[in-house]
This record gives C-alpha cells, sequence and structure tokens, in this order.
C-alpha cells in the first residue's frame, strides 16, 4: 500500500514538473493554433463567397437561379467566352508569378509537410489562389478546396516564418490550417481533422491533435457564423429494413466506384500528358493553355451546362434522386472530361469537389439498376447516390476515414455511415492498388518523389550530397590520389545531387567512399570537392528516419 502510494506521488510530481515546463508553452501554442485556423476560415469563407459573387455576376444569376438554368438563358458566344477569357487571365497570372506556370494544390501542402518543414510556396501560392478563384468564377470544371487547403497552407507558411517554427511545429501549424479551411468548407469539424492528420500530415501523432481539433473547430465557426448549422447537400435519406440485406450491393457499389476513381485519375494524368506533348511540338506559349482549355470548356458547355463550376447542384440533383439513368450516366462522362479538360490545361481548382459529383452520379446510376433488378429487397436509390459519393472521393483522395466522416456529418444517419463505409473501404483498397495510394500522391510521384511509399523512400532525397560529404581539407577525407582514380573509372556524383542518387553508386560499386565532384561543362575538367561515405551517408538517413519515428510517435 505504501509502495502504491509513493508511485502515486512520484507519478503526480512528475506530472506537476512537466505542466510546469511545457504547459505555458503548450497553452500559447494552442492560441497560435486557434488564430490560424480562424484565419484559415475565414479565408476559405471569402474565397467560396467571392466565388459566388463574381460568378453570379459573369452569368446573371438572379437570387435563387441555379447555375444550370442560367447557363441554358446565356447566349452561345457569352458561353464560350467566359471560360476561354478566364482561362487567358490565369494563364498570364500563372506565367508571371510562378516558375512553371503549374497550379499550386494540395499536392505540394503535402509535399510541403514532409520535405519542407512544413512551408509551401508563397508568391506561387497566392498566385494559384486567384487562377484559381478566376477559373470557379467563370465556368471552370474543378473544385474550389484544393485552392483553399493551399491558400491556408500559404498563410500557415507566413505564420512559421514569422515565430522561427522548427519542422515539428510548422507540419503542426499546416495541419492546423488545413484542418480550419476544410471544416470551414463543408461544416464539418471532425472530418477537417482527420482530413489534415490523414492527407497532408500523413500520421496521428498524440501532440499534433489538440492544436488541430481547436483550429478545426475554429474553421467550423466561422463557417457557422455565415450559412448556421446548415449542411451542403439536403439528403432525404431514409432507412430500410432491406438495408442489411443490401450490404453486398455496397461492397459491389465499392469495387465500382473504385474503378471509376482510378479512370477519372488516369485520365486527367493521360490528359496533361497529351496537353504537355502538344504544347512542346507546337511551340504553344504555356500562358494560352488554359486559354485554350477554357474554350474547349466552354464548347462543351453548349449543349451540357452541367459540367461547368464546382458540380453542387448536379451532385444534389443526384443525392436527391432527381436525373434519370441516361442522365446520369452521360453527366458522369462528361464532367470526367471536363475535369481533364481543365486540370490538363493548367488552369487551376481542386478534384474533391468533381469527384463527389461524379461518385454521387456513378452511385446513383447503380442504384437505379439495383432496385430496379431487386425491387423487393433493395431501399432507397438516394443511399446508393450518397455512398458512391463518398467511395469516389475517397479513393480519389486516399482519405477513407475523413470521407466517410465528411458523408456521415451531412447526413447524421448511423446507417447511412455504415453504407459509406462499406463501399468507401472496398473502393480505397481497390483504387489505391492501381495508383499510387491517390491523386495528390500520384501527382507527386510523377515529379520523382516517392512520397507514397512512405519516409524510407523519400528521405533519401531530402539531402545534398554536399553537406553529407567530407570536404577535402577535413582531417578524415578521403586520399586525392584514390579520388581522381575512381574519377577516371566513372565513379563520381555531383555535389548538387542528393542521397537518392549517391546511394545506388555505392551498391554498384561496392567502394567505402564516392568523390563528389562539380561538372563545369562538357569540355570543362571536373572540379573535386570531396568523398561522401558510406557510413556518412547511413548516419544521416538513419537519423532522419528515427527522427521522422519519434514525431509520428510523440
Amino acid at each position: 500500500m505504501k509502495s502504491l502510494s509513493r508511485d502515486a506521488a512520484t507519478s503526480f510530481k512528475d506530472g506537476w514538473a512537466l505542466l510546469r515546463k511545457q504547459g505555458p508553452g503548450q497553452i500559447q501554442f494552442w492560441f497560435i493554433a486557434l488564430l490560424v485556423g480562424i484565419a484559415a476560415g475565414t479565408t476559405a469563407l471569402f474565397f467560396r463567397k467571392g466565388i459566388e459573387g463574381l460568378e453570379g455576376t459573369l452569368y446573371g444569376l438572379d437570387e435563387g437561379q441555379s447555375l444550370i438554368s442560367a447557363a441554358q438563358n446565356l447566349p452561345w458566344y457569352w458561353l464560350i467566352a467566359l471560360p476561354a477569357v478566364g482561362g487567358l487571365l490565369v494563364g498570364l497570372i500563372l506565367h508571371n508569378f510562378t516558375p512553371d506556370g503549374r497550379v499550386r494544390s494540395v499536392a505540394d501542402v503535402i509535399e510541403g509537410a514532409a520535405m519542407n518543414e512544413g512551408r509551401v510556396e508563397t508568391r506561387a501560392g497566392v498566385a494559384s489562389a486567384i487562377a484559381s478563384f478566376i477559373t470557379l468564377s467563370s465556368g471552370g470544371s474543378t473544385g474550389r478546396e484544393g485552392p483553399v487547403v493551399h491558400l491556408a497552407a500559404v498563410i500557415a507558411t507566413k505564420v512559421s516564418r514569422y515565430i522561427h517554427a522548427d519542422g515539428i511545429t510548422g507540419r503542426d501549424l499546416l495541419g492546423c490550417a488545413v484542418a480550419a479551411a476544410v471544416s470551414a468548407s463543408f461544416n464539418a469539424p471532425i472530418a477537417g481533422a482527420l482530413f489534415a492528420l490523414e492527407v497532408v500530415l500523413r500520421h496521428f501523432a498524440v501532440h499534433a491533435f489538440a492544436p488541430i481539433v481547436i483550429a478545426s473547430v475554429a474553421g467550423t465557426v466561422i463557417n457557422r457564423l455565415e450559412y448556421g448549422g446548415v449542411t451542403e447537400f439536403m439528403l432525404p435519406v431514409e432507412s430500410a429494413l432491406q438495408f442489411y440485406v443490401e450490404l453486398p450491393a455496397f461492397l459491389l457499389l465499392g469495387l465500382t466506384c473504385g474503378l471509376v476513381a482510378v479512370v477519372l485519375m488516369r485520365t486527367v494524368f493521360w490528359a496533361d500528358d497529351i496537353g504537355t506533348r502538344l504544347q512542346a511540338k507546337t511551340g504553344l506559349r504555356r500562358w494560352m493553355r488554359p486559354a485554350i482549355a477554357g474554350l474547349m470548356l466552354g464548347v462543351l458547355a453548349l449543349a451540357y451546362p452541367h459540367i461547368i463550376g464546382v458540380g453542387y447542384e448536379t451532385t444534389s440533383l443526384a443525392l436527391t434522386g432527381q436525373l434519370g439513368l441516361h442522365e446520369v450516366i452521360v453527366f458522369a462522362v462528361l464532367k470526367t472530361i471536363a475535369v481533364a479538360i481543365t486540370m490538363a490545361g493548367r488552369m487551376g481548382g481542386g478534384v474533391f469537389s468533381p469527384s463527389l459529383m461524379i461518385g454521387a452520379l456513378v452511385g446513383l446510376s447503380f442504384g437505379l439498376i439495383a432496385t430496379a433488378v431487386f425491387p423487393t429487397v433493395s431501399g432507397t436509390t438516394t443511399l446508393y447516390a450518397l455512398a458512391g459519393m463518398g467511395a469516389v472521393a475517397a479513393a480519389v483522395l486516399g482519405a477513407p476515414i475523413s470521407t466517410t466522416l465528411i458523408v456521415f456529418e451531412l447526413t447524421g444517419d448511423w446507417q447511412t455511415g455504415l453504407a459509406v463505409m462499406v463501399s468507401v473501404s472496398i473502393s480505397t483498397a481497390l483504387a489505391s492498388r492501381i495508383v499510387d495510394r491517390s491523386f495528390f500522391l500520384s501527382q507527386i510521384e510523377r515529379r520523382g518523389i516517392h512520397l507514397a511509399a512512405g519516409p524510407q523512400a523519400y528521405l533519401l532525397a531530402m539531402f545534398r550530397v554536399a553537406n553529407v560529404m567530407r570536404k577535402a581539407d577535413d582531417p578524415r577525407a578521403a586520399d586525392e590520389d584514390a579520388c581522381w582514380e575512381m574519377i577516371g573509372d566513372g565513379i563520381y556524383v555531383d555535389g548538387n545531387a542528393t542521397l537518392e542518387a549517391a546511394m545506388p553508386i555505392f551498391d554498384r560499386a561496392s567502394v567505402p567512399f564516392v568523390p563528389v565532384v562539380t561538372l563545369s561543362g562538357e569540355d570543362s575538367p571536373p572540379e573535386l570537392w570531396g568523398a561522401l561515405f558510406h557510413v556518412d551517408a547511413l548516419k544521416a538517413y538513419n537519423r532522419a528516419l528515427a527522427a521522422t519515428a519519434a514525431e509520428e510517435h510523440s
């Protein structure tokens, strides 16, 4: 008994000492997280209201009028001109304010979290947000959540630089900003917090949970101050006795949605490759590429105005069962084409809202067929639309947990949540085996950065050879004659390369060190910087792995 009392007293003293030592700092950081959440949530709100205002002006929307009906009443030349002119403005902005003419997106936020201490590009980020704002207001067929996430990341980057945050703190602030932006967009605080952890930080460390939740709640409050507690979609979902009998159908729906998600992602990447090759072959200026994409969207919208804009109106029609089988199939195919045109045209925007729309359309088409074939054991078709919406979106985002919760927070129905969970799990498992985990990680993989494979694959790319090598004047430097002999045999590495390029040389040559050189030109001899020792490279790699593991389990 006395031993237990001593243990309790010791634990209390340790806890009190920890609270005195770290408590004030934690409370201060939570206050910063709150401010970041308010800023990111307000930014998301103004971004959304700005799109609605400019879109209403350009398309002549009356109060309560849908974008689809307004577009149908526009002159044909105006319907074509709006996205084309918008694309031209986007091209000029990106050409002048980004080094590569590419819109920054959620993939860049994930890359910044993993490889840049939670920082993203600020100048290019702001330009990308303006470009996406113009695209979404003038008829671009993408979503607003992606640009808002990156814009929130810009805010977190500014704060991290101002307070000189280290890598862990910078990543936590990035997660706070992202959580608030997602929460403010969907009125979904739980899903916003988990999205930041699941998709951006890609871990569920305890130290990050509290500040991210605080920021997520702040973002939700900002949303509700403007819109109240109203959800994005009004869903007439009713539970039915046949629900549990239908679970195998939702498994099959999950497989279908997984394949649809893969088709959507592959179509976007294929269109982007085609556009890049055509641009290189024709010598097209990069600022013209978004304008041509906008022109193509305008022509497509002449017959099918449902494909322009964010697409929430068509999504609502699908979720409420107001579309027929032929319509949902045609709209799903055309929306996929429109998304591919927009994103391959470098017009900006996100992929989340399009995946929701396509998923709802696919789910409704599946439900219409299923209920027609098995009318006596089938529930409502809208339940399939809801499950399909979650399944496609989760597979595209690589976020089964947060996507399920987003849908659940939209409905509050546990049986609906169970249907979505079944479909989401199957679709995500299937799609992640065919692509590199998600749309965002596949984008990063196409840049040659292997985030999808985990820290053991991408950490080597974070170290420059010049920062790990032993210089020629180091007391433990390699023998200079031996280095020149190896250089003559073709065994060397550029000092500006990373350990990712250097490590395979050790395996091929079976040597303890590799000379580090700089190549001035084809006709100039290499300049010897020093040597990279295998043991030094392994030590740097092991320290990085240990630091990553410590952060993820703290």
